[in-house]
């Protein structure tokens, strides 16, 4: 009986560790290796595609932040996707440095880590999603808006989608430039400035902050930006601070927005 459930327990160990990979990718555009997880569903092997979910970590986390917040694992099996959670670096902003020749996040997506899932996975290329949280929403929706057309949406929770909301904090500078010297620069790379790429387009995006979140404001900004523009936005205000019980409940209502995408 012993041996029996021994055996068993290895089968469910080894099945979790099929499911899930860990990917080391290394660019001349990045300063440090990138560590990539990514979850496939249940269903991988039994299916020809799977839409893809890239979820972008916030500032000072890593790339097992989503994972330890909402189960990622789970969220693959429930929506029957590959999900996608680099690493950005501490404090990259998933941007393209002006400043810093090697720290140019949107290249890297791009050149590297898309073609990556790309080829090493069998995806469903008219159902590609990104979003992330704090600093991984401004990423999110930054690198969404180089190039829309590879994406069927996108997503924000509790984004620093103003960059000067944020001032001197979470090392912005350190990849725009001063923020009394640059402020140009700043206002270029928010995305509140940026969203005007959507305008005409038939693209819809999500995002939501948290009613207590410091960037709520930022986020209302953003919210009446997308109104004027009549871009097609879905903005979610609800009670909640910048913490994980919070995003616990915001992803769910996203990939319940990207689930409604995948279906028409």
């Amino acid at each position: 009986m012993k041996r029996t459930i021994l055996f068993a327990v290895l089968l469910i160990s080894g099945f979790c560790c099929f499911a899930q990979d860990q990917l080391l990718l290394k660019s001349a555009k990045l300063p440090s290796i990138d560590t990539v997880l990514v979850f496939k569903p249940k269903q991988y092997d039994y299916v020809q595609k799977v839409p893809v979910v890239f979820l972008l970590h916030g500032w000072s986390a890593n790339y097992n932040q989503w994972n330890r917040i909402m189960n990622a694992q789970k969220y693959a099996d429930e929506y029957n996707v590959l999900i996608v959670c680099p690493d950005g670096l501490f404090d990259s902003w998933y941007l393209n440095s002006p400043i810093k020749p090697n720290s140019q996040y949107v290249d890297f997506f791009y050149e590297t880590l898309l073609p990556k899932i790309k080829s090493g996975y069998r995806i469903d290329e008219s159902n590609i999603f990104i979003t992330g949280l704090s600093m991984g929403g401004h990423g999110a929706l930054n690198i969404f808006l180089e190039h829309p057309e590879v994406f069927k949406s996108a997503g924000s929770t509790s984004g620093g989608v103003y960059l000067q909301a944020s001032g001197d904090r979470f090392g912005i500078n350190k990849v725009v430039g001063s923020y009394q010297t640059s402020l140009d620069t700043w206002n270029a790379y928010s995305i509140v400035n940026k969203i005007d790429k959507l305008k005409g387009s038939d693209k819809q995006i999500i995002f939501d902050c948290g009613t207590e979140d410091f960037f709520y404001e930022a986020n209302n900004m953003l919210r009446a930006k997308c109104d004027s523009l009549k871009i097609k936005a879905t903005y979610i205000s609800q009670p909640g601070g910048h913490i994980p019980d919070y995003w616990k409940i915001s992803i769910k209502q996203q990939f319940e927005f990207f689930k409604r995408l995948m279906e028409n």
